[in-house]
């Protein structure tokens, strides 16, 4: 996986801002919402594109683990179901670790506190993380048999 541009980006700024002031977080709360925006939708648009990619089978057994179904169609195989399962797990993580840094800075920005700020900053720095960790392993699944 390449590095995104707009992830580098917002990680840069969300370790500056980690130092901020009050007033500073006042003045560009505004720039981190934005950069985080676009760093949660590049990521969203790379995993959207990764997984056009997969094998119908792949992509069914994703869909049976997405929908909690406990069976994958027959011609599923074992492999497919297993990957398929783990890439869900991994975007799960990711997607929970989205909504963490959100509801945190939510929080940050409704009691105007720059720790919670600073702590949503390193939650959504641990989101990215985790969402390009789903996208590598969802890459490792374009290999599986077409």
């Amino acid at each position: 996986m390449n590095k995104l541009s707009e992830v580098q980006a917002a990680k840069l700024l969300m370790n500056e801002a980690i130092n901020w002031s009050v007033m500073r977080w006042l003045r560009e709360k505004k720039r981190v919402r934005a950069a985080a925006d676009e760093a949660n939708a590049a990521l969203d648009r790379l995993r959207q594109a990764i997984g056009q990619q997969w094998c119908e089978d792949l992509k069914a057994a994703y869909l049976a683990s997405a929908n909690g179904a406990k069976k994958v169609a027959p011609k599923g195989n074992g492999d497919s179901v297993r990957l398929a399962g783990q890439i869900k797990h991994a975007d799960d993580e990711a997607r929970h670790a989205r909504m963490d840094a959100e509801e945190t800075f939510d929080k940050a920005e409704k009691r105007l506190s720059t720790s919670l700020a600073r702590e949503g900053c390193q939650k959504a720095i641990r989101s990215w993380e985790l969402h390009e960790q789903a996208i590598r392993l969802a890459e490792t699944a374009i290999a599986v048999k077409r």
